[in-house]
Formats: C-alpha cells, sequence, structure tokens
C-alpha cells in the first residue's frame, strides 16, 4: 500500500471511532440495511488496481432489484456471547479476533461498535454469483454499523470504507466496482483514476428509456456458484503483461455503451458490444468459462439474442442475454432447464429501511 493511501485509511478510521457511549440513549436498538447488487455491463476487470494505477479503468454497470439485507442490534442480555453472527454459517463467539467471517471482523475494526452485537445477512439471491455480493454486504454492514452509532456516512465514505475492507485490508483479488455500485446505485458511467480516486457519471435516462433497456435483458441462473477469487488472483497476477491489450479494448467498451445509452439506445448494437466483450473476457483466465457455459451461451445466441456475458468473474453464476423481446420465448426455449430471473432497475444505492428515516 503506497504511503499516502496508507495514511489516508489512518485518517478515516480515526474519524470512524471516535470515544463516544455507543449504547446511549438516543442510539437505535437495531438498523436494518439493504444494499442493492449491480450488472456489470462492460469493463470489468479494468477496475483491478493493477490495471487502472498504470493507466485508468472504466465500467459501465447498474444496479438491479435484489438485495443484500444487513441486521445489527444490541444483543440480548441473557445471552452469553458477545457476538452471535449469522449468515450462511453460524458464529457465537467472546472476542472480535475470534470472529471467522472476515468482512465482519475487518468492518468492526474500522467501524468500532461495543459488544454484545446480533449481525445476520440474507441475500435475494445466492452468493458467489457474479452480481457482487460480497461487496453489497461490506457496503450494507459499514452503513448499518454508522447507523447504530448515531451517524449517517454519504455514500462516498461508505464505498471508501468498504473497499478498504475487502481490497486493501483482506488483500482480495477484487476491483472497486462493486462496492461504488452498491454505495451509490443506479445506472454509471465509474472511471477509476491512477491515484485511486473514481469519477462516477449518472447516465440520467428517463423512466420510458430505462423501461426499453431492461425490456431486451434475460438473465439466467446457471446453477453454478464459484469462487471468483481464484480467478481474478490469476488475472490480476496476467494484468502486468499480455492481458493489457485486451482489458483496454474491455474498458473502451464501456465508453462505447455509455455513448450508445445517451444516444440511440441501439440495443442490437448494445448486444453486439456485449458480445464483443464477453469473447475478450474468455481470454483473461483459464477459468472464466466451461463447456457447458459455452454451450448454453451458443445457444442463446442461435436463438436470437444479440449478445450477452457471464456475469462477474466468470465460472459460473448468471448468464445475462441482450433480446429483443419478441424472442425471449425462443431462447427461454433453447435454455430450458436454466430459471429466468426476472430483474427491474434500482436507481438507489445502499439505504436504511429500519429504523425509519424519522426516528
Amino acid at each position: 500500500m503506497k504511503a499516502d493511501r496508507k495514511t489516508a485509511f489512518a485518517a478515516r478510521s480515526a474519524l470512524a471511532a471516535p470515544h463516544i457511549p455507543r449504547w446511549s440513549a438516543s442510539a437505535p436498538k437495531f438498523v436494518v440495511t439493504a444494499a442493492p447488487l449491480r450488472i456489470s455491463f462492460a469493463g470489468g476487470g479494468s477496475d483491478l488496481p493493477e490495471f487502472y494505477r498504470s493507466d485508468f479503468g472504466a465500467v459501465l454497470s447498474t444496479t438491479i432489484d435484489k438485495f443484500i439485507y444487513v441486521t445489527v442490534k444490541r444483543h440480548g442480555a441473557l445471552f452469553t456471547e458477545n457476538y452471535r453472527l449469522n449468515y450462511f454459517s453460524s458464529e457465537h463467539v467472546q472476542r472480535l479476533d475470534e470472529i471467522e467471517n472476515a468482512i465482519i471482523r475487518e468492518c468492526l475494526r474500522l467501524v468500532p461498535l461495543d459488544p454484545p452485537l446480533y449481525i445476520s445477512t440474507v441475500g435475494d439471491l445466492p452468493a458467489s454469483s457474479g452480481l457482487g455480493s460480497s461487496s453489497s454486504f461490506a457496503v450494507g454492514l459499514i452503513s448499518a454499523l454508522h447507523a447504530m452509532r448515531g451517524e449517517r456516512a454519504p455514500p462516498v465514505r461508505i464505498y471508501e470504507e468498504a473497499a478498504e475492507v475487502e481490497i486493501e485490508i483482506l488483500k482480495r483479488p477484487i476491483g472497486k466496482q462493486d462496492h461504488a455500485a452498491a454505495a451509490f446505485g443506479g445506472l454509471n458511467y465509474i472511471r477509476f483514476r491512477s491515484d485511486d480516486s473514481i469519477a462516477l457519471e449518472p447516465l440520467n435516462l428517463g423512466p420510458h428509456e430505462i423501461d426499453h433497456v431492461f425490456k431486451n435483458l434475460q438473465f439466467f441462473w446457471t446453477g453454478i456458484t464459484r469462487d471468483a477469487g481464484q480467478i481474478l488472483a490469476e488475472q490480476q497476477s496476467n494484468t502486468a503483461g499480455k492481458l493489457v491489450p485486451d482489458l483496454k479494448e474491455i474498458r473502451d467498451q464501456a465508453h462505447e455503451l455509455r455513448n450508445l445509452m445517451r444516444d440511440s439506445l441501439d440495443m442490437e448494437a448494445f448486444g453486439g458490444v456485449l458480445d464483443r466483450g464477453w469473447q475478450l473476457k474468455r481470454g483473461l483466465a483459464t477459468n472464466i468459462t466451461n463447456p457447458q457455459i459455452d454451450a448454453w451461451y451458443d445457444a442463446a445466441r442461435a436463438a436470437g439474442a444479440w449478445g450477452g456475458k457471464l456475469m462477474g468473474a466468470g465460472g459460473g453464476g448468471f448468464l445475462l442475454f441482450v433480446t429483443p423481446p419478441e424472442l425471449h420465448s425462443k431462447v427461454r426455449a433453447a435454455l430450458r432447464g436454466l430459471e429466468e430471473v426476472p430483474i427491474a432497475f434500482e436507481p438507489t444505492g445502499v439505504r436504511l429501511l429500519l429504523p425509519p428515516a424519522s426516528e
């Protein structure tokens, strides 16, 4: 980590952890947050620090109406443990350093809250499916911890702290686009600068234009979950060499899609860009695709899809296709056995569900 980033992180940590009575009478007894999942249309991989710090990265993505929900509450006095955690597993521990869930442990170190605590999370869609669920969880938890402290942290702070936890502290080989999407929400062109800052440009399409985009999308669950870390670690190690030209082209496709959305909204051309991006992405790491995924993709294209991609790092998860509405049923039939999941646009980032804002 560069010295200036260490200094900035230390300053943010100090701001996040003033010595205050965290169980004051005015503090909420519990909070529930909802952080949206995202679809990345183009640019994925160029948000890795190994790439954008030597040039710049860019993605075009949108949040969807599927969420990660996080609950944080004061744990009951009759329970014996200081920390009770429920996610896909369950933990009952006494000390912070005993917590096995790395995101929970490090978020609590960054935004401290005195025990006893109960923390739980649940999602609308399976984890490890290419929609940025771990980053949405980090964003939702950071937001909840600030709320429990009586703080209303702005989206930029939530984004920075969630990315700090996963990338700088936990050293996960991921980019920053997922944290930005979950924190800010909406349909955005996001540019990642070499100094680690971002420029987020909302594409302020009207309701009819957004509806037009989503009417041409189909979303299918492959039933395969995977560890994105291994795929991204291989991609990360390749980034400094042979992958740079491909990543530049993938990055530039985000700019191309931004212009399409602002000008013509030509969804056939949009699908063509996704198809070109998918063909490039397949070469970024060895486990991004497999014969079954390729067969599903080819079947959808043969049935009339203009283009598509596998979500996230690859290896499984969700397949996204851009398909004219009149051919949706044909593509659906070609992918019989895969479950189609309806999705809609979500304009907002992480938000507090409970307690209500008026409380």
